[in-house]
């Protein structure tokens, strides 16, 4: 009759088979016995112990009020009075105000965190606890000492987790502006009409958090209003997502024709259009006729095997595709994969990990010709004298390859390469007014293909402007 609890069953799958098994074929059970499974989601788990259990998620609740209101409902009013130091009352709802924060960041996607972090309830319980023996071991006449208190929180009991430089700084920031002797002020608060409330009891906070609105503008978590645009976009894509992927795959259509005609005439047009083959002999012949050692062309030949492997793939895939669908291979897992998100004009996996992302199939095949025009011209014609920055696989090594390049044109000057940094300049000219390449006084290249989120740029005084006005 007792409960057994197996904890992270996504680190060991094979027993899990056997455990199936093992009460499947039990005779006789308590009717109190229970079996507590927790897992990561994992494509592996088997699909029938899923599918005979009681499912549960335990996801932090969306918003700051919920946020808050589920903090406060485990606070009891033993806690609220464990310190009767001035500030604990108004601390403890502080780092419950951050703990909501930097959960309800995650939804921002990269907006928010540049990595997902998994903040928990362990971070605030730890957090608190801290709080709770600086008072207790603070002494009286200095007060607290707030560069601790921040340092603690930003660095070790929310920041312990982080690891990326800008997550980090960003932690920090929360805790210089929200935690010191300035958040005891009335005139202090979180943003606008987000405040620290005075109360006694616990039902007294919670009063106060029920009256929190129920959806907040992003402004409340340092966002610019634009990123909650982002955020519903994402959501909304990630639920159709869902819903067209367990739409019943049968063979036909309300118009009669089936879901393998449709996907053979996309592969025969995808195929009719898709480029040919680069010849590595004549790859190399080109290369040596314009300098095979300039790094910029020596990165070129690394973005052509690149473009090369994804062009091999995707015609293989749609060779072999067409192949499975008239009967003369088998239909491996990949090929059904690629009908289907063919079929939904999605990317196939096997492409989307050695290529880009893209909206839909369309965009990304468009792109994909478009990518190999930009190369094939550079190969065929020489350098061209402006370069499609977000056409390549790794921009950031591009610019690396000018930076080389420029870097040597100037050693007579004793420029070395460490000392050397990238300046950008927006130009008033469009992609057609470009007729050569920058001047060799000043060097560099011209790109275009960059693009703005959240801003507009105004051509006239060259400077970022409101993409839109503020409602």
């Amino acid at each position: 009759g007792g409960w057994l609890l197996l904890q992270n069953c996504h680190l060991g799958l094979e027993f899990l088979s056997e455990l199936m098994d093992t009460i499947a074929t039990t005779e006789s059970m308590s009717e109190g016995f229970r079996t507590w499974i927790t897992t990561e989601a994992h494509p592996d788990f088997p699909i029938n112990l899923l599918q005979s259990s009681i499912k549960f998620t335990n996801e932090p609740p969306q918003g700051v009020k919920a946020g808050l209101k589920r903090t406060y409902s485990a606070v009891t009013q033993d806690h609220l009075e464990v310190s009767n130091m001035p500030q604990w009352k108004p601390l403890l709802y502080a780092v419950a105000f951050l703990h909501t924060t930097v959960q309800e960041r995650r939804k921002f996607g990269p907006l928010g965190w540049n990595i997902p972090y998994e903040f928990n309830q362990a971070d605030f319980t730890a957090s608190v606890q801290f709080v709770q023996n600086h008072l207790d071991d603070m002494d009286i006449k200095r007060g607290v000492n707030w560069s601790c208190v921040r340092y603690m929180l930003g660095e070790v009991q929310y920041g312990g987790r982080v690891t990326d430089d800008l997550d980090k700084a960003l932690l920090n920031t929360y805790a210089r502006v929200w935690f010191g002797e300035h958040m005891f002020s009335e005139k202090f608060c979180f943003y606008k009409d987000y405040v620290i409330p005075k109360g006694k009891t616990v039902e007294d906070y919670l009063q106060y958090i029920e009256q929190l609105p129920v959806i907040d503008t992003p402004e409340v978590f340092g966002l610019h209003p634009n990123a909650d645009i982002t955020y519903q976009t994402n959501l909304a894509n990630e639920t159709l997502s869902t819903i067209v992927s367990i739409q019943p795959k049968d063979s036909s259509t309300g118009g009669g024709e089936t879901r393998e005609a449709v996907v053979q005439r996309l592969a025969d047009e995808m195929l009719e259009k898709l480029p040919p083959d680069y010849n590595p002999h004549e790859v190399k012949a080109q290369l040596q006729k314009m300098g095979a050692i300039q790094p910029i062309n020596i990165f070129l030949r690394q973005e052509i095997d690149r473009m090369q492997h994804v062009i091999s793939r995707v015609r293989t895939t749609l060779t072999d595709l067409k192949l499975a669908i008239d009967g003369t291979i088998i239909m491996s897992e990949e090929l059904q994969d690629a009908l289907d998100n063919m079929y939904d004009a999605r990317i196939p996996k096997l492409w989307f990990r050695i290529s880009w992302e893209s909206a839909t199939l369309g965009f990304w095949f468009t792109e994909l010709l478009e990518r190999n025009q930009q190369f094939s011209s550079w190969l065929q014609d020489g350098r061209p004298n402006q370069f499609w920055l977000t056409g390549f696989f790794n921009p950031q090594g591009f610019l690396t390859a000018m930076r080389q390049e420029t870097t040597r044109m100037n050693l007579a000057k004793g420029w070395a390469l460490d000392s050397v940094v990238l300046h950008n300049e927006v130009t008033k000219m469009m992609k057609e007014d470009v007729v050569g390449p920058p001047p060799a006084d000043i060097g560099g290249v011209y790109i275009y293909g960059l693009f703005l989120e959240g801003a507009g740029w105004d051509r006239r005084n060259c400077k970022l402007v409101e993409s839109a006005p503020k409602v």
